[in-house]
Parts: C-alpha cells; sequence; structure tokens
C-alpha cells in the first residue's frame, strides 16, 4: 500500500480487534506479563467491533484508523483475521501461507501482519509432547484454528495427516493447500462419518472444532474409538479439562490441553510487539488463575461464562 502510518506514540500500546470479545482474557494476560517483564508503558485495549458498531466488513479501514490514533500492535482475532489483509503492507511467510493473520506489528509506518496460531500450536507440541509420533496424524476441525494446527503438523513432520470437518468442502480445501506447502506429507480429507475408523490406525489426533468449550459440551467424535498409547490435543481452553482430555486421560493417551497453544500463541505474539521475550511458563500459571477466577465469578452469579469469538477462534 501507498501511504504509509507514523505512530508518534514511544510506549506499547496493544488492541485487540474483533466482534464479541468483551469478556476476553487477553488484556490480563498481557498486561500482567509486562508488568512482570518492566514494561512500564504496556497497554492493552479491547478493540470490540460490536461495542463500537463497526461492521466487520469495515475491518480493514477499522485497523488502520487505530494505528493512526497511536496503536503500536494490534492482534486480531475472530471473524477479523481475514478481512484485515487489505489493511497491511506485507505478510509473513506464514501469513500468507495461512490466508490468515492474527498479529499486526507497526514497523516504520508499515503495517505487517504474523500468525501465531501455527507458531503456538507448534511450539506447544513440542513442549507439551515432546517425542510424539508423528507417523499418522488425525485432526478434526478445519476452520481457522484448525488451518493454522494443520500447517503446524506439517511444518512438525507429520508423514500421513487425516482432516475431518463438518464441511468436507473446507477440509478439502485446507488438505489441497497443506500438501501443497508440505509435499513429503500425504495429506487427506475424511469423512466425519469415518473418523472412528480413522481413529483406529492414527497415532495422534487434534480437536480443533468449539465442542467441549464451555457452553459447548461434548466431544467431538466418540471417545470410545480411542487407545491406549494414542497422543490427543485439544485446542480448547476453557475449561482445561474438556471431556475430551479427561476421556483420553483415563484410556492411558498422553494429552495436550488448549492452554498450552493458547499461551504459546500469546508469548509468540507478544515477542513480535514488544521485542522482549516473555515467560511462557509464567503466563501459562497466570492463564489457570483467570480461568478459575472467571469461572468463580461465573459460578457465584449463578450462570456459566459465555465464551467469546476470540475462545471459538
Amino acid at each position: 500500500m501507498e501511504e504509509h502510518i507514523v505512530s508518534t506514540t514511544a510506549a506499547h500500546r496493544i488492541g485487540l480487534v474483533g466482534a464479541g470479545i468483551a469478556s476476553s482474557l487477553s488484556p490480563a494476560l498481557h498486561e500482567r506479563e509486562a508488568a512482570e517483564l518492566g514494561l512500564t508503558g504496556y497497554r492493552y485495549d479491547l478493540l470490540d467491533l460490536d461495542t463500537r458498531t463497526v461492521p466487520v466488513a469495515h475491518t480493514a479501514e477499522f485497523v488502520r484508523a487505530a494505528v493512526r490514533k497511536g496503536y503500536t500492535g494490534l492482534n486480531i482475532t475472530h471473524p477479523c483475521k481475514q478481512l484485515v489483509i487489505p489493511a497491511l503492507d506485507e505478510l509473513s511467510d506464514t501469513a500468507r501461507l495461512l490466508g490468515a493473520v492474527n498479529t499486526v506489528v507497526v514497523r516504520d509506518g508499515r503495517l505487517i501482519g504474523h500468525n501465531t496460531d501455527h507458531s503456538g500450536f507448534l511450539a506447544a507440541l513440542q513442549r507439551g509432547l515432546p517425542g510424539a509420533a508423528l507417523d499418522s496424524v488425525l485432526l478434526v476441525g478445519a476452520g481457522g484454528a484448525g488451518s493454522a494446527v494443520a500447517y503446524a503438523l506439517g511444518a512438525a513432520g507429520v508423514n500421513e495427516l487425516s482432516i475431518s470437518d463438518v464441511d468436507p468442502a473446507r477440509a478439502a480445501d485446507v488438505c489441497i493447500r497443506v500438501a501443497a506447502a508440505f509435499p513429503a506429507a500425504s495429506v487427506t480429507p475424511v469423512a466425519a462419518a469415518d473418523v472412528a475408523t480413522a481413529l483406529q490406525t492414527c497415532h495422534g489426533v487434534v480437536n480443533a472444532t468449539p465442542i467441549g468449550m464451555t457452553g459447548h459440551p461434548g466431544t467431538p467424535f466418540d471417545t470410545a474409538a480411542l487407545r491406549s498409547g494414542q497422543w490427543v490435543a485439544d485446542i480448547v481452553y476453557r475449561p482445561l479439562r474438556t471431556e475430551l482430555v479427561s476421556a483420553a486421560t483415563a484410556l492411558g493417551c498422553e494429552v495436550l490441553d488448549g492452554g498450552q497453544m493458547l499461551v504459546a500463541q500469546a508469548a509468540d505474539t507478544f515477542a513480535l510487539l514488544t521485542g522482549v521475550t516473555p515467560d511462557a511458563g509464567r503466563m501459562r500459571r497466570h492463564l489457570g488463575d483467570l480461568i478459575e477466577q472467571r469461572d468463580l465469578a461465573a459460578a457465584s452469579a449463578g450462570s456459566a461464562a459465555t465464551p467469546t469469538t476470540e475462545e471459538m477462534r
């Protein structure tokens, strides 16, 4: 883009752009870590399009206006990860491959889009399940988060990746794109009705759907098809111990909960926006505290906390 925007704000003023994000935990998570690191000029605001009555179709214009007002970086969440792209001057290689952006860095007046959903899951997998067998993996869910997870699995070195989604066309599209990016891997779609069969032979399975989240109870497939020796990852983080994670643990599977991905992508985003490497372990502990506090508050009020669209990714 020809227009370069110059921010006159020296401090870190970060905003989260999305719709229906009023109860997001991101501001508290980021600001607490900034305080721990001594970044006194760090501020993280919610820029909820719903509360500002801004149509999501105007995401690109809204983002550039936010930078003109002094924002030095932005997080982008549902449903704006694709809509923000026309506002940007440059995309990282991963963001270009995924066709989605969740972090915007402002550098020398240029808006640069990144995607840390991909790097977040990859880091979580390597940290939380080191040595996990990657011969054959089943991914359930091919939406925005599922697409990022699929690329992360390809980057991790999965040999055979099967992808299932309630929308077969969406699963097929992700398969085509991931296969093109990782030609050494075999990437194939699986019909939802055939997930149980696929589970019989895969070494690992990832849930990238909202099923299991607070307000969306259940599991994405019949957990009776799981077996000891498999590893199971869930990107849902409220609750951290989903029905899927609980069932897999009881069966003797190695598990990776959604808090690992959330914190890893948040840590990557924090580093991109500030140039400072955060303590991911500390952020994970703080996330647990935040979730517990919010769930206790919701319980005392007599109702479950409503998930934000950010949490649905």
